[in-house]
């Protein structure tokens, strides 16, 4: 383990310090290693503390990304309060995929839940990473039909890493991991607390490019993370509702404060698409300096996740005509998980154009 990573341990293991000083602190001394080096009484590391985070470190696929490292992802920097560091069980690189929130009510009904994993599945498909907080409900929802369509999608929690909260979802979060990641800011061994899910909030909406409100009364959590999302410039959407259901009361209000009123999935495609193209450069420059790195061993976003080969068998399935992520399946034998990193890749590159619906040509063949 690296100084810098040691430090790291440290400050966001001492009480009271939080994000906000934390960065504050970062930005004076330039990196955690000089900051407590340069502290005539630096913070302990407990023991304990120090056998939790390096064990739970140790295992594959466990990722520490602070704020300083290139990999934090830039459209969560960009929030008022961005987290000082991310503990990530999964992929880090998905982090960077364009993402859309789905978050709605925990005791959803059967309608709602049905609207979640439609749009979910849909937009999956369409390669969108689906955002949720694992929550029952809607949540827990999004995730499987994303899962399900072969997408990829991440969870951001309020507890640590390794406490998966509701318990019921422990099965989901270990697929989520393989197929994503779940992502928080609170140290491993942190049990879920209700003020801990506010934060997890900003998380979700500062990651995606959008958030959608599926169900949600007034009271609901989700309107935190709309407002958050507004707060940061990203985009609302909401269903709308019977009058007589009061799990549409809080997407009616967010639909007059102005969030946009959603019927199908293929109106949040058309709405985010623009979106994602005006954040592509810093994600190009992402993907550019991930393909240098040594040892690069990405699933989503770099060259490196697939051989040349599987590159080619795209473009010769990408004919004259757009062509569905379903239909890209079919005549090429990847899963949509893989098309999904390989088209934006392409995209970025200017050979593959998305056009509405969802579907793919190649640049110099749309007409």
């Amino acid at each position: 383990m690296s100084a810098e990573q040691q430090a790291w341990l440290r400050l966001l293991r001492t009480p009271r310090l939080g994000s906000v000083g934390l960065l504050k602190g970062l930005q004076q001394h330039g990196s955690a290693a000089a900051w407590v080096s340069s502290t005539a009484r630096p913070p302990a590391l407990p023991d304990a503390a120090a056998e939790i985070d390096q064990r739970w470190l140790e295992r594959p696929d466990r990722h520490l990304l602070t704020f300083n490292d290139p990999d934090y992802p830039a459209l969560l920097r960009q929030i008022a309060d961005p987290p000082a560091a991310l503990w990530i069980a999964g992929d880090p690189s998905a982090l960077w995929l364009p993402q859309l929130a789905v978050v709605g009510s925990r005791n959803a009904s059967a309608g709602g839940l049905a609207l979640a994993k439609d749009f979910s599945a849909t937009l999956a498909r369409s390669g969108l990473a689906i955002t949720s907080g694992l929550a029952l409900g809607i949540d827990g929802v999004a995730h499987q039909a994303c899962l399900d369509a072969g997408g990829l999608t991440l969870a951001a929690v309020g507890h640590g890493p390794d406490q998966i909260y509701p318990r019921s979802h422990r099965a989901l979060a270990e697929r989520i991991i393989v197929d994503g990641a779940v992502i928080s800011e609170f140290p491993p061994g942190t049990a879920p607390r209700p003020g801990h899910f506010p934060r997890r909030n900003r998380i979700i909406a500062g990651l995606a490019l959008g958030t959608l409100v599926v169900e949600a009364g007034l009271a609901s959590g989700s309107l935190i993370t709309a407002r958050l999302a507004s707060e940061a410039g990203r985009e609302i959407f909401a269903i709308p509702g019977s009058i007589h259901n009061p799990l549409a009361k809080g997407c009616h209000r967010l639909i007059r404060d102005g969030a946009k009123l959603v019927e199908s999935a293929q109106e949040i495609y058309a709405e985010l698409t623009p979106l994602a193209r005006q954040w592509a450069d810093s994600l190009r420059a992402h993907l550019m300096e991930s393909s240098c790195a040594p040892n690069s061993q990405s699933k989503a976003g770099t060259n490196d996740a697939m051989p040349d080969p599987e590159y080619a068998t795209l473009i010769a399935a990408l004919g004259f005509d757009p062509v569905s992520m379903d239909g890209l399946v079919e005549r090429t034998g990847l899963t949509v998980n893989q098309l999904s990193s390989m088209l934006l890749k392409l995209e970025l590159d200017g050979e593959v154009v998305a056009t509405p619906g969802g579907r793919y040509c190649r640049a110099h063949e749309r007409g």
